[in-house]
């Protein structure tokens, strides 16, 4: 956990100046703890990160490879070890994320706001400089992050200028962030920061086009560690470490495996940790070994000894989502059922509970949660309906059943933009209503705890219906022809606009309101017309 040694009136500050933009889901000290590497795995790449924090004069260490093989398991340990050790001053870490199911997490106008106030926890000196930087500076949380890069770190970094220590930043899955020019000008502002203490920067990432064409692909001035290029020798021995303690813990008394059945498993990885994370989940989602067993030998008979790394994930995606839409386990009627719950688990923009997507879709709880019993090798899928978390596991598992899955379980790209879109307005149109926060006095401030009255899906269908319009609209016809979904808006959205504004107001984000009607003019015909929208 981070150090946290900010004074309260540092803490207010910060809460009003940086408020929303502070992802806290993103800070590295909030990650899961089974998401770092196992103990004594990955022990040779980790300590050539932890030697090069402490004593090279690099300042950027890019650790790049191809979806699965880690990245994000090692920056999660990475962190720890950092938080750790005396020979650096950890300022914090930002772990982008598409698979989350929070927007927030690819907003790269988030990232230094959030790494700001981590590093204010870990260091007095630096808090006082940001709270005189953020005195100075109007909004600058939320402007672009060429604006933000000087009173957010560059200036407060200078009240440490006589620290012998080097200050080290993570930012992981950068290809995950959602606006490409403006991470690559993240970028090149990162590879020139210059200040008197020797400030790092640890960042992961893909190797896409629009990364490797910034300055941090320069092996002249940055160190540079690609991931699917390590001795495999020693990646096999990894993983072959991860999956005998996975499934030597998983052992109820009788062994249901051989070594033979650890060896074809990690042969079959390819040097993909995700391929061993994902088949092993699979496997033991189940509490008899007699399943368990056969779900090993499903895995191991139906790849391919020739096929490609990449594309045996696939066949364990495909292995899990058939496993589960099998007539066996659900009919027609289930599966389309099953493929809009996930299309909208891996279009959300922020983390929902199962009753907050239950809710949306018009369904029970309980049908959902049953819907994706098969699927948690791929879904996270909280224990209790109120939690929020629901989320896909790896953001590649979208990307398969987007472009590559069979057309029996293909989801089309827009369908879970569609449902939520109906959703939305359809929880907006029977819940919104006068008074719909139970306010005692129009005379009365709105309390700082959000109402009962304000469900989760509620809140969702507020904040985000105007998104999912726009994007299911973008495959639609043109603008200039009316379509169904613009007479459902102005049958249920406009006659409810001004309790609609009542629910933002309540919930502190009525800031939001002109840049959501912005959002659906530009797409939906009737707000184009329609005075009390078109000025």
């Amino acid at each position: 956990m981070r150090a946290n040694l900010l004074s309260l009136s540092e803490a207010l500050i910060f809460d009003l100046v940086l408020g929303q933009r502070f992802v806290s889901e993103a800070a590295d000290d909030t990650q899961p703890a089974a998401s770092g590497c196992m103990t004594g795995t990955r022990t040779r790449v980790l300590s050539k990160f932890v030697r090069w924090a402490i004593g090279d004069a690099k300042r950027i260490y890019w650790l790049t490879g191809m979806a699965g093989t880690g990245k994000s398991s090692i920056a999660v340990t990475l962190c720890r070890m950092l938080r750790e050790e005396s020979g650096v001053l950890f300022g914090g870490g930002f772990f982008c994320s598409r698979s989350s199911g929070s927007i927030t997490r690819m907003d790269v106008r988030r990232v230094l706001p959030t790494l700001a106030r981590l590093m204010a926890e870990n260091s007095p000196e630096f808090a006082t400089a940001l709270v005189v930087e953020l005195g100075k500076a109007d909004r600058v949380a939320c402007k672009p992050v060429r604006d933000q890069i000087g009173p957010l770190l560059r200036q407060p970094i200078f009240a440490l200028s006589q620290s012998s220590r080097p200050i080290v930043f993570v930012i992981d899955g950068l290809d995950e962030l959602n606006d490409e020019n403006e991470l690559e000008e993240l970028l090149e502002l990162i590879a020139d920061f210059k200040s008197q203490v020797l400030v790092k920067f640890i960042l992961t990432s893909r190797p896409a086009m629009h990364i490797r064409r910034t300055p941090i692909s320069n092996p002249e001035h940055n160190t540079i560690l690609k991931l699917h290029s390590i001795d495999q020798g020693e990646v096999k021995q990894d993983i072959h470490q991860y999956i005998n303690g996975t499934l030597a813990r998983a052992v109820n008394g009788s062994a249901w495996y051989t070594d033979a059945d650890v060896d074809a498993l990690v042969e079959l990885s390819s040097c993909l940790f995700i391929f061993a994370s994902t088949a092993l989940t699979y496997i033991l989602d189940s509490d008899h070994d007699y399943d368990r067993s056969e779900r090993l030998h499903e895995v191991t008979s139906a790849i391919n000894e020739d096929t490609a790394a990449t594309a045996r994930l696939d066949t364990i995606y495909e292995l899990v989502v058939t496993g589960a839409s099998r007539p066996i386990n659900i009919g027609s009627r289930e599966l389309e059922r099953l493929k809009s719950i996930i299309a909208c688990i891996l279009s959300a923009r922020s983390l929902l509970t199962v009753e907050a997507l239950a809710a949306l879709l018009k369904l029970q709880p309980g049908i959902l949660r049953s819907s994706l019993r098969h699927l948690h090798a791929v879904v996270n899928l909280p224990e209790a309906d109120n939690l929020p978390g629901l989320h896909a596991l790896h953001a590649s598992f979208g990307d398969y059943l987007f472009y590559r899955a069979p057309e029996h379980i293909r989801i089309p790209r827009l369908l879970g933009h569609e449902m939520l879109a109906h959703g939305c307005l359809d929880l907006m149109d029977s819940h919104l209503h006068f008074n719909v926060s139970k306010c005692t006095s129009s005379y009365n401030p709105n309390s700082i705890i959000k109402p009962d009255s304000v469900a989760l899906s509620l809140e969702y269908a507020c904040l985000h219906w105007a998104h999912h319009v726009v994007f299911f609209k973008a495959g639609e016809d043109p603008i200039f022809n009316i379509t169904a979904f613009d007479v459902e808006i102005n049958q249920k959205f406009r006659p409810k606009f001004l309790f609609w504004l009542e629910v933002l107001s309540v919930l502190d984000k009525v800031g939001l309101a002109s840049g959501l009607l912005l959002t659906a003019r530009s797409s939906v015909r009737w707000l184009l017309a329609h005075p009390l929208y078109a000025s």
